[in-house]
């Protein structure tokens, strides 16, 4: 056994090399040269006086294929705070057109107030950057109409963030209307709200433009009504009429704005009813929608289906809890969403797309038309 072992190792393995050796020769290199790995997306921040910006900062960090290169903003209490949370790379502005010409990133997120939504996406199209921006997509529907008339003359991206669209009930209520399990939507309640900005303690910053009415565009009417609208649209289209309250039941702030908004949308086969308020006793976030085999009802956590043969006092009033898998990454959160389209050249899709954002803000214009004249407003 030796010797042949002997043999084996210093005649076979010499000549098997000198062939593997003569035949790379003949052959060229057995492997391609390794790729170089592709560089980072570069983010860039607009505005820190909308506190959704900190979750923001938290998503950026998390993701592995993006980079914040820079932030403006003019507070410098807030870009104090900012600082201590970014790596020291980040460069912080006071002019965001000074850091779009100098940092030149691939794409921006916008954390102002609504009425400059435009202004900032104005100037990145003039620069082919990509763009994110909180909801709503605008304060009125023309300044969304030009949106994305700019965004498409430009060829860049535009998304609108909604937390909802980030959430695994969300996506599988979705999916199980289209699929008919309710057979056809005849109609959807959304309630969504919360206790008020100034009850549940937002920054000054925020709230400084949350309760100005030309800023913000409206008060709980904007804040949470376009929720509803963005469900309404992306699960039964555009409807043909809008009729809505607006209120101020805390009269002792006098303040500019609505804190409580009841929107009516009329379709010729349904309804939906949009419930947007700061004067719930708690936060609400929440659609239903029912048809003829049944209801679902999509929270933050869960997900609820109740058939008409169910007894509510064995499921109870929501239904049957669903099973559901966690959401994959890329749609786990904005920026890893926002990232994934520029990396790889996707379309932003519903809810998130200018398209249906658009008509968000014609059913908001309605809305407060709607409330302001007392009249039912029809959506040509």
């Amino acid at each position: 056994m030796k010797s042949r072992t002997l043999s084996f190792e210093r005649v076979v393995l010499p000549l098997f090399f000198i062939l593997v050796c003569a035949g790379a020769t003949m052959s060229g290199p057995t492997s391609e040269t390794p790729k170089a790995a592709e560089p980072k997306t570069r983010l860039a921040i607009i505005g820190l006086d909308h506190d959704h910006v900190w979750g923001l900062l938290r998503d950026l960090a998390g993701e592995p294929n993006a980079e914040l290169v820079a932030i403006a903003d003019a507070h410098q209490a807030l870009v104090d705070q900012a600082r201590a949370q970014v790596p020291p790379t980040v460069k912080f502005y006071s002019d965001y057109v000074e850091m779009l010409d100098e940092m030149k990133p691939d794409g921006v997120i916008v954390t102002t107030e609504n009425d400059r939504h435009l202004e900032i996406l104005r100037e990145c199209a003039k620069r082919h950057i990509h763009y994110s921006t909180e909801k709503p997509m605008a304060t009125n529907a023309a300044d969304a109409r030009e949106m994305e008339r700019l965004a498409n003359q430009a060829g860049i991206k535009v998304m609108v963030n909604y937390w909802n669209a980030w959430v695994a009930p969300t996506h599988e209520l979705y999916h199980r209307v289209h699929d008919h399990l309710l057979g056809p939507v005849q109609r959807i309640i959304v309630q969504y709200g919360h206790q008020g900005p100034k009850e549940i303690g937002v920054s000054k910053y925020f709230a400084d433009w949350l309760y100005d009415p030309v800023k913000n565009g409206g008060g709980a009417v904007m804040d949470f009504g376009c929720y509803g609208a963005e469900w309404a649209v992306w699960l039964k289209g555009r409807p043909t009429r809008v009729s809505a309250v607006t209120q101020k039941l805390k009269i002792e702030q006098h303040n500019a704005v609505d804190d409580d908004a009841t929107i009516v949308l009329d379709y010729p086969d349904g309804a939906a009813i949009i419930e947007a308020s700061w004067d719930w006793p708690y936060s609400m976030g929440q659609a239903q929608v029912f048809g003829p085999k049944g209801s679902l009802l999509a929270t933050r956590n869960d997900l609820f289906f109740r058939s008409p043969a169910d007894n509510a006092s064995k499921v109870g009033l929501e239904g049957e809890r669903i099973a559901l898998d966690p959401a994959p990454k890329a749609t786990s959160n904005p920026i890893s969403y926002f990232v994934d389209c520029i990396r790889n050249n996707k379309p932003i899709e519903d809810p998130l797309s200018m398209k249906l954002n658009v008509q968000v803000m014609e059913i908001l214009d309605a809305a407060r038309e709607s409330a302001r004249t007392g009249k039912q407003q029809e959506l040509r």
